[in-house]
């Protein structure tokens, strides 16, 4: 069992410690836990200059020992909008992580998707103008694998999407040797599918991709690898999941 999307207090949006996200993990039995925290550098964002790598090295790294040959710890951010902060996402790259996830949180008027939601703001709009930040995220690169690539559907439970985009976008994630994401959250949000689920990962091997990464993106200890068997069915025999260690894939399923 693997989690690869797991957020602490290092997160403006999570209370868990490393300690008690740890000892969860223990319980039910994860081989590998991987902590990503947030980075993001939009300035409208409530996390906005929370993170602190040296503060969370030490306590990652105190972790990382005291639980050696119970769990195999790997540390890693998810860094929002790489190919808009490139420089500060260049800064990041450099530290010693052994996964990095990427993603788009933001793409209209620096809103957050419940917001866009709440005024009313259409789905077909919103998803136009995401899948466009979503391909210059993936056409920049540099992080190993997309973090739940239909985010929006959290939010306004339906997914608008157009197979030439998609593909498109499947296709630059394969030249750049990028993983693709199966986010389980959507799961616990009253949705019926993973982010995302069969029809795009039918897709995304058609268009050469070949690794998926799993993560429950919990923020509690609570929803550690959440969903995770139902991840496990949407892969196919030609689809890998795989961790990280060091920034080199590792085959685990």
């Amino acid at each position: 069992m693997i989690d690869l999307h797991v957020h602490t207090n290092h997160s403006h949006d999570s209370k868990a410690t490393i300690r008690e996200q740890c000892e969860k993990a223990v319980r039910i039995g994860l081989q590998y836990l991987c902590f990503t925290d947030h980075i993001n550098m939009n300035k409208a964002d409530p996390g906005y200059g929370l993170y602190d790598a040296e503060k969370f090295f030490g306590e990652f790294n105190e972790a990382k020992e005291k639980y050696s040959g119970r769990l195999k710890l790997l540390c890693g951010i998810e860094f929002s909008e790489p190919h808009i902060y490139t420089e500060e996402f260049e800064k990041y790259r450099k530290l010693p992580y052994d996964f990095i996830l990427g993603s788009v949180h933001y793409w209209i008027n620096d809103m957050r998707t419940g917001e866009l939601v709440s005024i009313g703001y259409p789905a077909e709009d919103a998803y136009e103008k995401y899948w466009e930040e979503i391909y210059k995220a993936v056409a920049h690169g540099g992080f190993d694998s997309l973090a739940h690539i239909d985010f929006p559907k959290r939010f306004y439970k339906e997914c608008v999407w157009q197979r030439e985009r998609i593909y498109s976008i499947f296709e630059e994630m394969a030249k750049n040797d990028i993983a693709l994401e199966i986010n389980t959250s959507s799961l616990r949000r009253g949705l019926t599918e993973a982010m995302p689920d069969r029809e795009f990962l039918k897709m995304y091997e058609q268009a050469g991709g070949t690794r998926v990464t799993i993560g429950s993106d919990a923020h509690s200890p609570d929803d550690l690898a959440a969903g995770y068997d139902y991840a496990c069915s949407l892969i196919t025999g030609r689809l890998t999941s795989v961790v990280y260690i060091n920034r080199e894939p590792v085959p685990e399923r």
